[in-house]
């Protein structure tokens, strides 16, 4: 007897799946949740900037997981009741806080896309996504000059690229056998050296890859945030005669705090002379390169050994992706590069195209990946890069926009100018003390966060609390701008 494919067999329960048992209310329901979210971005404006979760909202989730299912509508709905409102805000026109991208509509298409063919990325060499994820890869290379024979990978982010591009620096410069004999083999202490205002990643990176953070020398800025580069010289120098192993200096294009972008020339000319390697964090000052009257800002940075970038920053795109090239694609490779008999693969496997494609996992700690290079493909090539060149010299001329309004105001003092496209600015009063000042700022940032009139967040600099305003964000206007300087003196004044 030939059973049918709904037949049970004797002895035996109905099998099941996760598909829906009713195809058409689902797809009912995604056409009125991609209604609501375009929805949701194009009255982005008409909304508070950023809204707080109440008391209620945190209790909803607490419990135990549910036993037995929920219908799709029920779920979608508790979604827009207790999730939706309670963003951080960051695709918001006036959220400056912190440094955040804002995501675009067709980067919410790709991901679509990408969670509808539950796509892998990384192993198995002949699979389309892994051509996109080169093809993007070429394009930064192309857009920040970096050597089209160099290699890279799409990351989670700069803590991943970070560690990526640390780790190659690592075992590069070992002189040792460092993947089979660990750290403890090493026959000196390696040493690292970063800037006091380098990013907080690099040190996890230097923690995680077995330093430890003593390690990693954090040295003086001089006034402009920068590394102090004497001081640098002068840290290599001692290191060397106290018996230590320099490999390693880290640049920044584009401090958290502050903007600030080391002079990459000098140190790509240091590290050249003192034989160590050169690794930029650019998360998201690296973009300043496509900038129309901006891109001499990070000469240099092409030169570097590795370049670790965020797409999900300045690039506007949703999170998470980021990026790091290394200039050496053989050491990249070496590094990582593992393959079990269960993955057995060669240096790289010829398609139909006949383009030898290498496994991307071959680059990198992961080997389960997501498709995010396909939201950088389409809306790269939907926007163009001549627009993105265009909006980031946007927001660095915003940003100075923003520090003239502050520069007029009697009641408004810059930290320092402006060296990119982050403004540090305060509230001030003649009859307060800073450490007044400092809580009344504080309160300030609160209140315009609470009451949903703008985002921004609040850096110490030179032992003082300003107002941190970073844009990297594509829906800001000037007039933005405008409400943010008159607000913070209208707070400040009620509040003092």
């Amino acid at each position: 007897m030939i059973m049918k494919e709904t037949d049970v067999m004797p002895g035996k329960s109905a099998e099941e799946s996760l598909d829906p048992e009713d195809w058409e209310s689902m797809r009912t329901l995604g056409h009125r949740i991609l209604d609501d979210m375009m929805d949701y971005l194009e009255t982005l404006r008409d909304r508070p900037a950023w809204q707080h979760a109440p008391v209620d909202v945190k209790a909803h989730f607490a419990g135990s997981p549910p036993v037995i299912p929920q219908t799709p509508e029920e779920i979608y709905q508790e979604f827009t009741r207790y999730i939706l409102p309670y963003q951080i805000g960051n695709n918001h026109p006036r959220f400056w806080g912190w440094v955040a991208g804002t995501g675009t509509v067709m980067g919410m298409f790709a991901e679509l896309i990408s969670a509808a063919t539950d796509a892998v990325s990384g192993s198995f060499s002949y699979l389309s996504n892994n051509y996109v994820e080169m093809q993007v890869l070429d394009w930064c290379k192309t857009m920040l000059g970096y050597p089209a024979t160099a290699s890279g990978l799409i990351t989670s982010g700069c803590s991943a690229s970070n560690l990526i591009g640390l780790a190659v620096a690592r075992n590069a410069k070992a002189q040792f056998d460092l993947r089979s004999n660990g750290m403890r083999a090493a026959p000196q202490l390696m040493t690292l050296y970063c800037s006091e205002e380098a990013h907080s990643s690099i040190q996890k990176a230097v923690e995680l890859l077995g330093f430890g953070s003593r390690a990693l020398r954090r040295v003086p800025v001089n006034e402009s945030m920068q590394i102090d580069l004497e001081s640098l010289k002068e840290a290599i120098k001692t290191d060397r005669e106290g018996g230590y192993h320099p490999i390693c200096v880290v640049g920044v294009a584009g401090t958290t705090n502050t903007g600030a972008i080391d002079d990459l020339e000098a140190l790509a000319e240091i590290c050249g002379k003192e034989g160590l390697w050169l690794h930029v964090d650019g998360a998201f000052g690296a973009w300043a390169a496509i900038a129309p009257r901006s891109k001499h800002l990070v000469a240099g940075i092409e030169r570097a050994d590795s370049l670790a970038f965020d797409l999900h920053k300045w690039m506007y795109l949703s999170y998470p992706i980021g990026c790091v090239l290394i200039r050496d694609a053989d050491e990249h490779r070496r590094t990582f590069s593992l393959a079990p008999t269960y993955l057995a693969h060669g240096e790289g496997e010829r398609g139909l195209t006949g383009i030898d494609v290498p496994w991307l996992s071959d680059y990198g700690f992961e080997l389960s990946r997501g498709f995010q290079a396909l939201k950088a493909w389409m809306t790269i090539k939907e926007q163009g890069t001549e627009k993105y060149g265009r909006l980031i010299q946007q927001n660095i001329d915003q940003a100075h926009y923003l520090a003239s309004l502050v520069e007029k105001s009697p009641q408004l003092e810059m930290a320092l100018p402006v060296s990119l496209n982050v403004v540090c600015f305060r509230y001030i009063r003649s009859d307060m003390s800073d450490s007044m000042l400092d809580l009344l700022n504080k309160q300030i940032e609160v209140e315009l966060q609470e009451k949903g009139i703008a985002v921004p967040s609040i850096v110490t600099i030179k032992g003082k609390k300003y107002l941190h305003a970073a844009i990297t964000n594509h829906r800001s206007l000037q007039s933005d701008f405008d409400l943010l300087a008159r607000e913070v003196v209208r707070i400040g004044d009620e509040l003092g």
